[in-house]
């Protein structure tokens, strides 16, 4: 594959459901970061050729292809165009892939992708409390189709993973993004977001003046407060909110160049796209994609595990991190080292962008070559990427 550059990441910080972001339209987070994301890398926005961003529950103020919206509310040039799509939560890494693939192609020579996503504004399954279910009987009639709830109980229950297992590997979770935070590791890829300049008029709940660190993560959790939540999808499960991601807001965006663009621009590239996939899996488990996506963008890149310095998958449920690294192999020392969407949210566009983000960082201030990240998507798929730093 050509090279394509990371010259630029940048997030905000994740805004717990309800919290301080709340007031914020995520299409105006988005803007702020792109507004930042330029500034950083010292070139003028008409550099641009084009947007992608991830998001997930595209209706309402998330309807009106939010990556236009957003370098719109930005004051970027008109003629720079916007795409927003839905790979679940796989968006915003798949924005990236998109914008990889374009300068690749040489369709594009700078793009910016990423994702945003306010749950706290937008409903999760808000469009199918309006339109009706997302699979029809024709689906269905293939597949038994469950919620990803249940799925999560099931990888659970076929991985032998215990409900000690699960609330131990989230207090894990807390406990590695709250030394992150407190250390100030995070710091560097966050923008702090000017809550009462961006938040709709109107917005009448109290809100800090700016939000400069995330929100969600919970330094005090413990095992023995875990262990009496409720489960979430089964009476007897064993998946509960303690040992899930948490429902967020937040964006997140990455500037892609070519070879020829880090050259005339004089910009200093930090990493670049070594290999990326996506590959569908069994849609009633759901949430075992990463395995298989894990496997082939390592054998896209010529890469073995024992390469990677550091793995990211998505903490939708602790499940699937668990599954993913007992299936591997991998150990827990290189896995998700400053916490997951457990801890840091799960704002579903833009995570993928966001786990990219901080991925890079870790990797720079650690010195190390390779991180591959993975996440599980709805319906059945997984997407993987690895990025090797400059």
């Amino acid at each position: 594959m050509k090279d394509i550059y990371i010259v630029e990441a940048v997030r905000t910080p994740i805004g717990k459901y309800k919290g301080s972001l709340a007031g914020v339209r995520a299409d105006h987070l988005g803007a702020h970061l792109l507004g930042e994301i330029v500034r950083r890398a010292g070139i003028e926005p008409g550099e641009v050729d084009d947007v992608i961003f991830g998001c997930v529950t595209q209706v309402g103020e998330q309807s009106a292809n939010i990556a236009r919206t957003a370098l719109l509310g930005a004051g970027w040039p008109a003629s720079i165009p916007g795409l927003a799509i839905d790979r679940k939560c796989g968006s915003g890494e798949v924005a990236v892939h998109l914008a990889a693939g374009m300068i690749a192609s040489g369709a594009a020579q700078v793009v910016v992708a990423g994702g945003a996503e306010n749950m706290s504004r937008v409903r999760m399954g808000g469009n199918r409390e309006i339109y009706g279910e997302a699979f029809g009987w024709m689906a269905s009639d293939h597949w038994e189709l469950t919620s990803q709830g249940e799925a999560a109980e099931r990888v659970a229950d076929k991985w032998e993973l215990s409900r000690e297992q699960l609330d131990a590997y989230a207090v894990e979770s807390h406990r590695r993004a709250a030394a992150a935070s407190q250390a100030g590791w995070f710091a560097r890829e966050i923008a702090p977001v000017p809550v009462t300049a961006l938040m709709e008029r109107g917005y009448a709940e109290p809100v800090p003046e700016l939000l400069a660190v995330d929100e969600t993560i919970r330094p005090g959790t413990n095992a023995e407060k875990l262990g009496t939540l409720k489960t979430s999808f089964r009476q007897a499960g064993k998946l509960s909110a303690g040992n899930s991601s948490q429902i967020s807001d937040g964006a997140a965006v990455l500037l892609l160049m070519s070879g020829a663009a880090v050259s005339r621009l004089g910009v200093k590239p930090r990493a670049r796209i070594r290999a990326f996939t996506t590959v569908g899996s069994d849609p009633t488990l759901m949430l075992t994609g990463p395995v298989a996506a894990t496997r082939k963008v390592l054998e896209m890149s010529g890469l073995e595990l024992g390469d990677i310095d550091l793995f990211e998958v998505n903490e939708a449920f602790a499940s699937v991190p668990l599954m993913w690294a007992k299936e591997l192999g991998v150990p827990q020392e290189r896995l998700n080292v400053n916490g997951g969407a457990i801890a840091l949210g799960h704002p579903l566009g833009a995570s993928g962008a966001r786990i990219m983000t901080s991925l890079l960082h870790e990797l720079e201030r650690r010195g190390a070559r390779y991180g591959l990240q993975a996440i599980c998507c709805a319906g059945g798929m997984g997407t993987a990427t690895i990025i090797e730093r400059m």
